[in-house]
């Protein structure tokens, strides 16, 4: 198991845009020096408080400038054209790629939200997919060597070199979010990494899990050069030597604010059992017996080394390769995020990841020896 976080850049209510920017670069280097792989930045537009994240590709770089081993991950880029051309897409991961020296990792995605894709003039939710996919073929195409061109639905180019070529070979690795069973076996197939989700107990998942496990054994021809066989889910974690004083301060942190969020403006992805169709969304606070009856069930990883470890093994009873935590989606003080990591980092990642090495960079060679044999 290995383990990333999720560089949101939530600016809860009332709280400023840039010490929060500030407080996501300090918690990168912190969760870097103590031996976590991955640093994953959502790209969202337009999605007041619940994320100030509309260019991953500036503040990655910034990541990767301050810390030494951490993979700064794209969660996700939004490849649909109107968006982000596919070329431009294809420089700005290769460039970073190039000043990282082989640490990016390239998620794709589609947008979740009205509000998101509409705001780039997109009809609808339906037609995000084809425009995807299309991106998503093409990319890895103009990265190859010498001059590339294309007539498509929704973008063409004339023939041009698309510079830089990637530093990794033969490319980086890439990903995709998914969120519907359909889209785990899609991933799967295409030789693609998962990246999801879960806002309930590890059960949640194992299906998905199994789904896309089983797909991508049967992938014999991956979108990009090599099967990147990787499932990350994102969930929540908060560790500290005294379980008690992790629940409270967790659960005073109103994490439940940023859930209404997710569910206000993430109008694709269908709302929980209780929580209204449609219209605005009120969560009732979060208090530190719900926070306990979660980790017992499985869900929240908040508490002390041996509770959140105890949960993290059922993730990897069930095939799940890394676990990606969020540590500001809510309002914990900055001293407190930073103690959680330092626990976490001392206590318990190292009773699960003893590799030095990246999964997906074990993947990547891997296949570059299978070629060259």
């Amino acid at each position: 198991m290995e383990f990333g976080i999720f560089s949101q850049m939530h600016v809860p209510l009332g709280e400023d845009e840039h010490e929060r920017f500030k407080r996501e670069l300090e918690v990168a280097e912190a969760v870097d020096a103590v031996g976590f792989k991955y640093d994953w930045a959502p790209e969202h537009h337009f999605l007041t408080n619940y994320s100030h994240q509309p260019a991953p590709e500036v503040f990655l770089s910034f990541v990767a400038a301050r810390t030494r081993q951490i993979h700064v991950g794209h969660a996700i880029v939004n490849i649909t054209a109107p968006v982000n051309h596919p070329a431009r897409v294809a420089e700005r991961i290769a460039t970073l790629d190039h000043l990282s020296e082989g640490r990016v990792e390239f998620g794709t995605g589609r947008g979740s939200s009205s509000t998101e894709w509409g705001g780039f003039a997109i009809p609808s939710l339906a037609e995000t997919k084809p425009m995807w996919r299309e991106s998503l073929e093409q990319i890895p195409r103009m990265w190859d060597d010498g001059t590339y061109s294309f007539e498509g639905r929704y973008f063409r180019m004339p023939e041009r070199n698309v510079l830089p070529k990637p530093f990794s070979k033969p490319n980086p690795p890439i990903w995709v979010a998914c969120s519907s069973p359909q889209t785990f076996v899609q991933a799967g197939e295409l030789g693609l990494g998962a990246l999801c989700f879960t806002i309930g107990e590890v059960d949640a998942i194992v299906d998905n899990v199994r789904a896309y496990k089983e797909a991508i054994r049967r992938c014999t021809n991956p979108i990009g050069g090599f099967v990147n066989d990787c499932i990350a889910v994102t969930s929540n974690m908060f560790c500290l030597e005294d379980g008690d004083e992790a629940r409270a301060i967790y659960a005073a942190g109103r994490p439940e604010s940023y859930q209404a969020l997710f569910f206000k403006y993430l109008d694709s992805f269908p709302r929980p059992e209780g929580v209204p169709a449609q219209g605005p969304v009120e969560l009732p606070p979060i208090t530190e017996q719900d926070v306990r009856e979660a980790l017992d069930r499985g869900g929240y990883q908040v508490g002390t080394p041996d509770e959140v470890a105890s949960v993290i093994r059922r993730y990897v009873e069930i095939g799940v390769d890394q676990l990606i935590y969020a540590p500001l989606c809510h309002r914990v003080k900055q001293r407190d995020v930073l103690r959680s990591i330092e626990c976490f980092g001392k206590h318990v990642l190292p009773r699960f990841d003893r590799d030095p090495v990246h999964r997906t960079t074990r993947l990547r060679e891997t296949a570059l020896q299978a070629q060259a044999a």
